[in-house]
């Protein structure tokens, strides 16, 4: 039912596009066999608007059973997949940072929006709900953030077609195996995040 999966939803979000999170929620009535679990496809608007600094922009979720929380790019399965495993390559080879746990919502409670433009997809099948109108939300979403001022770190082309809406935008390849070689690595996305934070006072991210 909608309360089970708006439920996360931070009450800043529900009266900015509320409109669209329960046209968007009522569309799950009708599917099966997606992902993340129902109760989780909302997870990244647990976080208010007001204390996020940070955004990192996905595509979609992973489509393997159990490996998307709602979150873009985090999973709780000990079997990292490869987009992340390069992440924490540049995260070590930036900041020295060594980390193997995949579950980001460390991140998300010091204020980064992890954010996937299309919420679920099909288990096994990657993009297979392109086109079920998540964009009505999470488009608004991402001009809401810009609006907002916060800095967003962009990988990939899909992420990166929205650079034009944000004051400080961080634009590299998609850290997939492959593209992550053609401008993701070497980038060092995490310390020049910090820096931009701390010349407008904000705390840093630990990541």
């Amino acid at each position: 039912m909608a309360d089970t999966s708006l439920k996360l939803v931070d009450g800043e979000w529900l009266e900015l596009i509320g409109e669209e999170f329960h046209s968007l929620d009522a569309k799950l009535d009708l599917l099966a066999n997606f992902t993340p679990e129902r109760n989780l496809v909302f997870s990244n608007f647990s976080l208010p608007l007001s204390r996020t600094k940070v955004l990192i922009l996905g595509q979609d979720p992973y489509p393997g059973i159990g490996n998307a929380m709602g979150l873009a790019f985090s999973t709780k399965q000990k079997l990292l997949p490869k987009s992340l495993k390069n992440i924490f390559t540049e995260l070590y080879d930036d900041l020295g940072i060594k980390r193997t746990d995949g579950d980001l919502s460390d991140w998300h409670q010091q204020g980064v929006a992890l954010l996937n433009t299309h919420l679920t997809t099909e288990i096994g099948k990657s993009l297979a709900h392109q086109n079920l109108g998540w964009l009505e939300l999470t488009g608004k979403a991402i001009e809401i953030y810009a609006n907002s001022n916060v800095v967003a770190l962009l990988m990939g082309n899909s992420a990166a077609k929205y650079s034009s809406l944000f004051e400080n935008a961080i634009v590299t390849s998609h850290p997939s195996p492959l593209s992550a070689y053609k401008g993701f690595f070497g980038t060092k996305p995490f310390s020049r995040i910090n820096e931009i934070l701390e010349r407008r006072g904000l705390s840093i991210i630990n990541w």
